[in-house]
């Protein structure tokens, strides 16, 4: 495995993750002794798992590592919240399941760094991952699925949109058929093409856009108010005034 920074545990400092076995027991605790925690299903808690992330995603935005701190603990909680519920039923999983798991298709995924394999970049990497996936996809009876089978619908339309067109590409599907054609939404879908295709990725850059416009909003009200007016109520000459001014 590759070398960390991170020193060996001693006495006065355990090892790195001990402390997730405290919050499977906190979990634990709450799962019998809290009301509300103890009737949440895996679809009362659906919601939360995409909030969480999308909090967390906001505090990498604002370079904020306190509170990313804080935000990936409200992440973990979740996948270990879902796997307690699991753990209940007759044909549930346990968090060392979810674990073992990823651990086990990290490694699988990653045989040039935990095998003989040779790479000379990431393209190879890439190459390797989209050769196991489908050799995964034969092993479970799978081998007939679509190239973009396994995307999933649920999320944000710009990043759905990045994730098909990318798994398209990658399986060999030319460039000039991943168009939006003439239905509506065609010319957005072709303006993430455009910006996967330079290399961006248009999630980030349309959540980027929308900060900005946010900022703009804020700082033309501010001028408003300044002013004495309430920004509801500005004309659309005295909107344009505002948004170009600056100090």
């Amino acid at each position: 495995m590759p070398a960390t920074s991170a020193r060996p545990p001693s006495d006065d400092q355990p090892e790195l993750g001990a402390r997730l076995l405290d919050l499977v027991r906190v979990m634990d605790t709450l799962r019998v002794k809290c009301p509300w925690d103890a009737e949440q299903t895996h679809e009362t808690l659906a919601k939360y798992l995409v909030e969480e992330a999308y909090e967390a995603v906001e505090a990498i935005e604002h370079g904020d590592p306190a509170t990313l701190r804080e935000e990936l603990g409200d992440v973990l909680l979740q996948v270990v919240f879902h796997a307690r519920v699991a753990q209940e039923r007759d044909d549930g999983f346990t968090i060392d399941d979810v674990a073992a798991a990823i651990v086990a298709k990290l490694v699988r995924r990653h045989p040039h760094v935990f095998a003989e394999t040779q790479v000379e970049g990431v393209d190879d990497v890439r190459a390797n991952w989209e050769t196991i996936k489908a050799a995964e996809r034969a092993a479970k009876g799978e081998e007939d699925a679509s190239v973009v089978a396994g995307v999933p619908f649920g999320q944000p339309a710009a990043l759905l949109a990045y994730e098909l067109q990318k798994r398209a590409a990658r399986n060999g599907i030319p460039e000039d058929l991943i168009a939006g054609g003439d239905d509506t939404g065609a010319a957005l879908f072709d303006a993430v093409a455009a910006e996967r295709r330079a290399g961006f990725d248009p999630e980030m850059d349309l959540r980027a856009a929308a900060r900005g416009f946010d900022t703009r909003v804020r700082a033309a009200e501010t001028r408003a108010r300044a002013d004495g007016h309430d920004p509801r109520s500005l004309t659309h000459a005295q909107w344009r005034e505002y948004w170009s001014a600056r100090g």
